[in-house]
């Protein structure tokens, strides 16, 4: 027989009606906290675990150990609980049928008349009686091992189809409720069918005084007859609490032997793990430091094995590296004193040759007009070899690190007046106009004027030579703790790629193309580095076709560090920038052009221009990575509207 039970389970209900705390909800305000609050603390967890190897590998090993002790253990209890049950089983089933053969034999037993016992036999005895006495007498041979219920057949009353009373009410040993501990189950099938049936259930005693707790048992039954021959039922009834006990036993011994088990595994993790990743964290520790210069950084190594080997390469490759960079710092500080000592050594011949040429200028009305043209030529080119000489001596400085930066307040506005009254002449020349915008307020910073003049000529020249006769727009602005000039031209502008490549040395964007001005292709490399010196960035946007615009942004304060531009890198009229801004003015209504006004107006009008107040722009570029830095969204937008007057 098996044991039947009640079931019961649950189903989850699904949340229906939208989204759950959308936006603007009563709710959304709270939830956002309590994210905020719980991920205060997870998010350092998280770092942690994504940062140490060791920590995920052994709490790897520690679920992985759990999984296996745990499987481990209920596979043991498993057993070890069928073998009890198993064990019980066959012993019940053995003292059950002694019981049910003592209990028939004795109701079998012929009567005697004269001088005997007449307990136990037929004669004077009634049947409850006798059942009373059999009950007692089966339950005194267990010892506690067992109790004994007697019941009436069928549901205890009168059998059906007989009108002799049976064996009424019932009978147990041991205080036991024989009609609450046996099954109605297994009651049903010793009634029916003659055998020997089982089935685990619960011995439960009846009300009273000291009544002890229910507790799991194993019930044998069987149908048998009395001493009249009426059928009843006789139950054995066996305790389980010493297996029961015994199954606790081996579950509490599996759970300490498996935490230990557990603890053990993890520490061993811990330890191998810990020899294996020392190491490597030391040679993480000295790649930082050798890539912050310190060459002499080396691994230590003991032993010969893997790790060891692993640390005798890197030591190699460490000493290797120095020796290559020694070599280059080598290399490199001949190639500059070579450079200086070139430079300032081909001064003297260069002074004398200069000499001569002036002489032979001014006398180059007397020469036919050939050499008079060659005596021309000569002056240029000498002037510009004194240009180039003056740049390698300042490029050498930088190199060697001995050029000095002497910062003083200064207001750029008079820096950029003479820049641009120098470079007059050329864009009266090339038919450019040069404009101004952003000079009505003061633009101060701590900076050294001859250093600020050099680069800002150098970009006005350039915006000049290649503006293709357009205007060219200088603009300075200052907000927060920078200042910043900007040169915008309108002229080939720069392909993509080239951005980054301008200040490189003697880089030059069209090989083809004449200097009209006798440049070196040093001016924006020594640019860049006068930039560098005050801790500002120099850099460059161009589209091909659109011109471009080199920003220099300067600290407001000698060794503040940036954190934006006063004005974007990529203009406000730019190809990007207009189409961004056709746009958002797409619904509103524009007075009629002409078809060719843009191509007719290389640069945007006036009011465009110099009502658009600077924005912060965010510092995403390095000194000369050519690298776009777009204003923020609603600052850019604020400077449309006052630029549109709305």
């Amino acid at each position: 027989m098996r044991p039947g039970g009640p079931g019961g389970g649950s189903r989850w209900g699904a949340l229906r009606g939208g989204r759950l705390l959308q936006d603007g909800a009563p709710g959304g305000a709270v939830l956002r906290l309590c994210v905020r609050l719980v991920r205060r603390p997870v998010l350092p967890a998280v770092r942690l675990w994504r940062r140490n190897i060791q920590l995920r590998v052994v709490a790897a090993t520690l679920l992985m150990s759990l999984a296996v002790v745990l499987a481990l253990g209920f596979v043991v209890i498993a057993q070890v609980n069928r073998g009890l049950l198993e064990a019980k089983e066959k012993a019940a089933q053995s003292q059950a049928a002694g019981g049910f053969a003592v209990a028939q034999e004795k109701a079998n037993a012929p009567a005697t008349v004269d001088g005997a016992d007449l307990t136990d036999n037929k004669v004077g005895r009634d049947a409850s009686t006798w059942m009373n006495s059999l009950v007692k007498q089966l339950a005194s041979g267990g010892q506690t091992a067992f109790e004994v219920a007697a019941l009436g057949a069928g549901t205890g009353e009168e059998r059906a189809g007989s009108g002799a009373p049976g064996v009424r009410g019932a009978r147990a040993s041991g205080n036991v409720d024989p009609t609450a501990s046996v099954p109605p189950a297994l009651r049903r099938s010793v009634n029916q069918t003659t055998g020997t049936y089982k089935t685990f259930s619960e011995i439960r005693y009846a009300a009273g005084p000291g009544q002890k707790a229910p507790e799991p048992a194993l019930v044998v039954g069987k149908r048998l007859t009395d001493i009249n021959g009426d059928p009843y039922d006789l139950y054995y009834l066996f305790p389980l609490s010493q297996e029961e006990e015994s199954l606790n036993l081996v579950k509490s011994t599996i759970a300490t032997a498996g935490l230990f088990v557990v603890a053990l595994l993890s520490a061993i993790a811990w330890l191998v793990v810990r020899q294996i990743v020392t190491p490597v964290r030391m040679a993480a520790g000295v790649a930082e430091r050798l890539s912050a210069g310190r060459l002499q950084e080396r691994m230590k190594v003991t032993g010969e094995d893997d790790i060891a080997r692993l640390g005798e390469a890197f030591n190699k490759m460490a000493q290797s590296l120095q020796h290559k960079i020694q070599q280059m710092e080598d290399l490199s500080r001949l190639q500059r004193r070579f450079v200086s000592d070139v430079s300032h050594e081909l001064r003297t011949p260069l002074t004398t040759v200069r000499m001569a040429a002036d002489v032979i200028h001014d006398a180059r009305a007397d020469f036919d007009p050939v050499t008079a043209r060659s005596a021309e030529l000569l002056a240029g080119q000498l002037d510009r070899f004194e240009s180039l000489l003056a740049d390698l001596l300042e490029i050498s400085r930088f190199d060697a690190g001995a050029a000095a930066l002497e910062a003083e307040p200064v207001d750029l506005r008079d820096v950029v007046r003479r820049v641009i009254d120098g470079a007059e002449p050329l864009a009266e020349h090339k038919g450019t106009r040069i404009r101004v915008l952003g000079d009505t307020q003061p633009v101060i910073a701590e900076a050294d004027s001859r250093r600020v003049e050099r680069v800002l000529r150098n970009l006005l020249v350039n915006a000049v030579e290649h503006g293709e006769g357009r205007d060219v727009v200088v603009r300075l602005a200052s907000a927060g703790g920078a200042v910043a000039v900007a040169v915008r031209d309108y002229g080939v502008g720069l392909k993509p790629g080239e951005a980054t490549r301008v200040f490189n040395r003697f880089w030059r964007a069209d090989p083809a193309r004449a200097r009209t001005t006798g440049g070196t292709g040093l001016g924006l490399s020594i640019a860049v580095e006068d930039a560098r010196l005050h801790g500002g960035w120099l850099q460059a946007w161009g589209e091909p076709g659109g011109g471009s615009q080199f920003r220099l942004t300067l600290p407001r304060t000698a060794d503040e560090p940036l954190r934006g531009s006063p004005i974007p890198l990529e203009p406000e009229d730019s190809r990007a920038n207009r189409a961004r801004a056709a746009a958002v003015r797409a619904d509103t209504p524009a007075p009629r052009q002409p078809a060719d006004a843009a191509e007719r107006s290389p640069i945007p009008p006036r009011s465009a221009v110099a009502g658009a107040l600077p924005v912060l722009a965010d510092p995403t570029a390095l000194p000369g990575s050519g690298a776009r830095v777009v204003a923020r969204a609603a600052e850019y937008a604020a400077q449309e509207d006052r630029a549109d007057g709305r």
